[in-house]
């Protein structure tokens, strides 16, 4: 099934207002972002874009003007701003999600709870409204994957409400922890915090193009114009197919334990599972001094990488955990439904209905349920259910 896929390409780095302005240029109607920023409740707050050529290339600018601000806001503040407002749950969702990553960043560098971190440039009404204006650019050009590029940062030094950082600042490398990244050009912040923290929330992975059917492309400038490079990041939207869309990104959380006892390491198991991880395996694994162990392997997604690497060190006797940034790729599933003499049974599927390579399989609990309630084999029940699929699907 097709998708529509947007790929950042940020050869130039990204910040929120280039992504803004890509956006824009891409074909999104200033007036319709615009009425979604006004839907943030908050005065005075306005849009501008303009034609603009940087390195010789023709892009889209992109200023957000407020009439009265006050940068210093704290994230449960902003977090009120935007769910308060009118806008749509899934911009609410991304938005929120944006701004709780910096936030967690912020809390990490400077050693302090993350409710209590303030936002000083970030929490201006400008980038809050680069970002909710991002997310819901997105959502108004239908976008259903993202995808980005490798990060270009820049390099030297760059001025904050700290003081003098260097580049990469320090909330935007704890952003790109496990994100591939580089340095080319000019001496000065080409990936800002903000534009971090809307790549790695928003795209699903970082690598090269993947197959897809262009049908608009669009560049959003940057403030700078410098001599020797095209200031600008560029978006390429169009048609994936499903099974061509880009892998996601996940993390991988590992930990070699020898002193833990077999009850201890069901429980921890059971723990991660039922807390969001996508899957945990335990390895038999030969240690030092000759001692037997395993290797406990936890499938996170970035949103859940900090919960539960803490839950492994809690749950587990392990000192430190390895963290393994990978990317991974997976058919699209569905559910069906299907009778059998002792009560239905949920079937899941992959791949391509009905096409090459396309799989099925009874859901295990389903069938545990009906054979423990009607006191038959386990098999007998699961057989029906693949019949019953069978028969369904080739009718």
């Amino acid at each position: 099934m097709p998708v529509t896929l947007c790929y950042l390409d940020c050869f130039s780095g990204i910040a929120g207002d280039m992504l803004l302005g890509a956006l824009v240029d891409a074909g999104l109607d200033v007036a319709v972002l615009q009425a979604e920023i006004a839907k943030l409740g908050v005065d005075g707050l306005t849009l501008r874009a303009e034609p603009v050529k940087r390195g010789g290339l023709a892009g889209t600018k992109v200023s957000v003007e407020a009439s009265h601000d006050h940068s210093h806001r704290s994230l449960a503040t902003i977090e009120r701003i935007i769910g308060e407002s009118t806008l749509d749950e899934r911009v609410k969702r991304d938005s929120t999600s944006v701004f709780r990553r910096l936030g967690e960043v912020e809390a990490r560098s400077h050693a302090i709870p993350v409710e209590r971190v303030h936002f000083h440039e970030v929490g201006a009404y400008d980038s809050i409204a680069d970002i909710v204006g991002s997310c819901a650019g997105l959502r108004a050009l239908g976008i259903d994957r993202v995808w980005c590029s490798p990060l270009n940062l820049g390099s030297g030094t760059v001025q904050a409400a700290h003081g003098t950082m260097p580049v990469p600042a320090p909330a935007t490398a704890r952003l790109l922890e496990g994100v591939p990244t580089y340095s080319d050009g000019p001496s000065v912040e080409l990936t800002t915090p903000t534009g971090a923290a809307l790549a790695v929330t928003l795209s699903e992975g970082f690598g090269p193009p993947p197959a897809m059917r262009i049908s608009q492309s669009g560049y959003g400038a940057g403030s700078r114009d410098f001599p020797d490079r095209a200031n600008l990041v560029r978006v390429l939207i169009g048609e994936a197919e499903q099974a061509d869309a880009p892998p996601e990104q996940v993390w991988i959380l590992e930990a070699n334990i020898d002193d833990m006892t077999p009850e201890m390491a069901g429980f921890a198991m059971e723990r991660l599972l039922e807390s969001g991880a996508l899957d945990v395996t335990l390895t038999p694994v030969q240690m030092k001094k000759n001692r037997p162990g395993f290797t406990l392997s936890v499938l996170a997604s970035p949103d859940d990488r900090e919960r539960l690497g803490a839950m492994v060190l809690a749950e587990t006797s392990t000192l430190g955990i390895r963290e393994v940034s990978a990317r991974r790729r997976a058919l699209p599933r569905a559910w069906t439904e299907v009778s059998t003499s002792y009560g239905p049974v949920r079937v899941k599927t992959s791949g391509p209905p009905g096409g090459a390579g396309a799989t099925f399989a009874p859901e295990y609990e389903d069938c545990r349920k009906l054979a423990r309630q009607h006191g038959v084999p386990f098999k007998r029940v699961w057989e029906q259910a693949h019949r019953a699929y069978l028969q369904s699907r080739d009718a």
